[in-house]
């Protein structure tokens, strides 16, 4: 009998003590989560970079200009603050900038040679490097909206054209009348230049000349986040060039080049001549140079686009920002609309050579 009641003893003893175990493991779990929850984190946009100089901005277009960055990065402000993903942010802020006509991607974008709006987009994931991306679509209202539906919705990474569009329509994605993308602006800026072109032709020969595409390429949206569970992601949209001509497409869509993103690194949108960030691969490089010679992420950026990209002979920006929450804004061009806030709510905007 006594010992029957000592193996008893023993049996609770041993049992309260893994129960004790259970709950301060428990305990250590939650607070474990909670440190998660409480990280840093941060967003940066661009609205694309170029000519942009105090002396040709009005008063009224440079408030309006500020006002919509200011529109967008909150709405990724709150959705990062709230707990939501760095992918619901870049999509939802971006949208932002796809509807207003102040920029070169969705309700704004720029006119092809042919007078019609090819849109590209792309995000990537950089939790698990997955992406998409889709390029020449004509009748989506937000393409950075559809590249999200094809990388989580689709085993490609990028569609085109008619094919992008008709996947859309199977994802419940209503195509727009290609009419709501005219603005008056942009169909004017397409007038000057081919108007221009005709000038040349007639002295050189050439109605397609480099100058005309470095006048005429800017305006490409993009971000840029560091979500609370330490999750980077970046997008980036664009109507692409003025004049563009062949069904061009641009860095925008190109993972590695126009959006990249890596949560062992960076996350990185660019904006530029498209045509020399897709050689250089910017996006990636600033990523690879993080990763593979531990540098920081602005001495990254610094050398990919004040040396790198210059000395292949094109100019443009990135934003990003790193898995610490570090962000670059570099541009060598001479103004880039840009805006970032930290995690204390902080805003930074830009739109001018500093």
């Amino acid at each position: 009998m006594y010992k029957t009641l000592t193996l008893l003893i023993l049996l609770f003893v041993l049992f309260s003590c893994k129960n004790d175990r259970k709950t301060a493991s428990k305990d250590s779990n939650s607070h474990s989560e909670t440190t998660k929850t409480d990280q840093n984190f941060g967003i940066v946009i661009h609205g694309g970079a170029g000519t942009i100089l105090k002396e040709n901005m009005s008063d009224s277009l440079e408030n309006a200009y500020k006002v919509k960055l200011t529109e967008a990065i909150n709405v990724g402000y709150s959705i990062l603050k709230n707990g939501g993903t760095s992918m619901e942010a870049v999509v939802s802020t971006i949208n932002v900038m796809e509807d207003s006509p102040l920029f070169n991607a969705g309700k704004g974008s720029v006119f092809t040679h042919d007078e019609t709006n090819e849109m590209d987009a792309s995000v990537m994931n950089g939790a698990d490097l997955n992406a998409g991306a889709v390029a020449g679509v004509t009748r989506i209202k937000n393409p950075i909206s559809l590249a999200l539906v094809v990388m989580n919705d689709s085993p490609h990474v990028m569609l085109s054209g008619k094919g992008a569009e008709i996947f859309a329509q199977e994802k419940g994605f209503l195509l727009v009348d290609p009419e709501y993308f005219y603005t008056e602006n942009r169909f004017q800026s397409l007038q000057k230049i081919k108007n221009r072109e005709k000038q040349k032709a007639k002295k050189l020969g050439s109605v397609f000349e480099d100058p005309y595409i470095k006048n005429s390429k800017f305006g490409t949206v993009g971000y840029a986040a560091l979500d609370k569970n330490g999750n980077l992601a970046a997008g980036t949209s664009t109507g692409g060039m003025t004049n563009k001509r062949w069904n061009r497409i641009g860095d925008a869509p190109i993972i590695g080049a126009g959006t990249y993103a890596n949560n062992a690194t960076c996350a990185v949108s660019s904006t530029g001549w498209g045509e020399y960030f897709i050689r250089a691969m910017v996006a990636h490089d600033i990523s690879a140079m993080m990763e593979y010679k531990g540098v920081s992420l602005n001495e990254a950026a610094k050398e990919v686009i004040q040396k790198k990209v210059p000395a292949l002979g094109g100019d443009g920006g990135i934003v990003a920002i790193d898995k610490d929450g570090n962000v670059a804004m570099e541009f060598n061009t001479a103004g880039m609309y840009r805006a970032h806030m930290n995690s204390e709510g902080e805003l930074t905007l830009g739109i001018y050579k500093e």
